[in-house]
Order: structure tokens, then sequence, then C-alpha cells
């Protein structure tokens, strides 16, 4: 296979600095609101915890973002969570003496509006933006995705991608064999043509299935 699926959480973990746990206990001993031995949401024991599983929302922020995934409650995600991921709640319930509570889902859009399995991932809130990561399950995201969806990430990637392309199709044009000898003009004329031309087409399409930047929607619960 040329390219290999993509895995969320190898991602995540890439993605999260070395001193991420650090951090988080450094935010345990901040925070004078609850006691040191339980975390200050779902009262899991910190000295239980997993460090490998604790993400703070700003990496969970960057993966949804470079991934066009969201993260939203359990309630938006159409399909049964999984006996492995039941298990793995009541493994967590049983060694915290706690009851989770809050659960959050990675997952790409159409899983939390369609019946769809792509790389879900389970996670409850451990207070101080951090998250607790239960489960995953499913299949792996393909290999391409963060490049299919690069142009609407934000507003830079999509006027980059744009760019891409219309200098890649102005190339791709044979305009010597046209026999104009100041092909130079025309293939800049055509550049320009070609660059408003993909603007519009993008512009309609994104007006047309209401599409919005990466950047704004990886938390939202609409659809698009």
């Amino acid at each position: 296979m040329l390219f290999n699926n993509i895995n969320i959480e190898e991602k995540l973990m890439a993605a999260r600095t070395a001193s991420g746990p650090l951090q988080y206990a450094q935010s345990i001993l901040n925070d004078q609101g609850h006691t040191h031995e339980f975390t200050a949401v779902n009262k899991l024991y910190t000295n239980a915890l997993e460090t490998s599983r604790i993400y703070h929302i700003r990496t969970i922020q960057k993966i949804c973002v470079d991934y066009r995934l969201r993260f939203l409650d359990r309630k938006y995600y159409k399909m049964d969570i999984p006996e492995e991921a039941q298990l793995q709640i009541d493994h967590i319930e049983s060694s915290h003496q706690t009851v989770l509570h809050s659960f959050k889902i990675i997952a790409p859009a159409k899983a939390l509006k369609l019946k769809n399995a792509d790389d879900p991932l389970l996670f409850v809130p451990i207070g101080n933006d951090y998250y607790y990561l239960v489960h995953k399950w499913g299949n792996n995201l393909n290999a391409l995705r963060k490049w299919r969806v690069l142009p609407f990430k934000n507003l830079g990637t999509m006027i980059l991608s744009i760019l891409i392309m219309s200098l890649l199709t102005t190339f791709l044009i044979p305009f010597k064999s046209y026999g104009h000898e100041n092909y130079n003009t025309i293939k800049l004329i055509s550049f320009l043509f070609i660059f408003k031309s993909y603007c519009a087409i993008l512009l309609y399409y994104c007006f047309w299935k209401g599409k919005n930047f990466s950047i704004y929607n990886w938390n939202s619960e609409y659809y698009n």
C-alpha cells in the first residue's frame, strides 16, 4: 500500500508536547478548588491516571483542524458505543470508584450525523482544559485526508491551494503549440483567468454546501 491510513490517536500523541502531562500536574497544584487526590471533573484518582492518555484542548483542536474532524458531546454520535469501549468505561469507573460523565468524541462530521465509524475517540474532561482518552475504535482515516481537506482549514490555506492548482493548470497548457511568440503574456493572462475561475467555483461550492473553515467548526454541532 502506497500510503498508510492515519491513526488519529498516534497523531494526537505526536502533536502533544513532551511536557504536556507535567503541565497538567502543575495545573492541579495551581488549582485550589479541589483536592489534589482527584481530578477536578469526573473525580479520577490523579495518581492512577495514564499520562499517555491526557491531552490538552489545544492539542485536540490542532488535530481536529488539520484533519477536519469534530470534537463534540457524546449525544451527537449517532452509533452505539461498542462493547469494548463500554468495558473500558466500566474498568475506569471501577478503578477510580466514580461514574464518568460529560463524554466527548473526536470523529468526522459524518460519524456525528450519519451512521459511519471512522476512527472515533472517546474522552472525558478532567479539568483545566484537559481531557482523558477513554477508548478508540473503528477504522483509521484515509491517508490523504489531511491534504484533501487542506483548502478548508482556513482562508490562507484555501487561497494557497487555489494558487497551486492554478499554477499547475497553467503549466499544463501547451502554449507554444499555439504558435504565439510572446506566450509568457498569454500564460499570465491565462493564469489570472484560471485563478479567478477556481475561486468562483470553490466559493460557489462553499456557499452551496454551507461549508465553513475547520478552524471555526472543529467543535461546532452544525453539520458543515
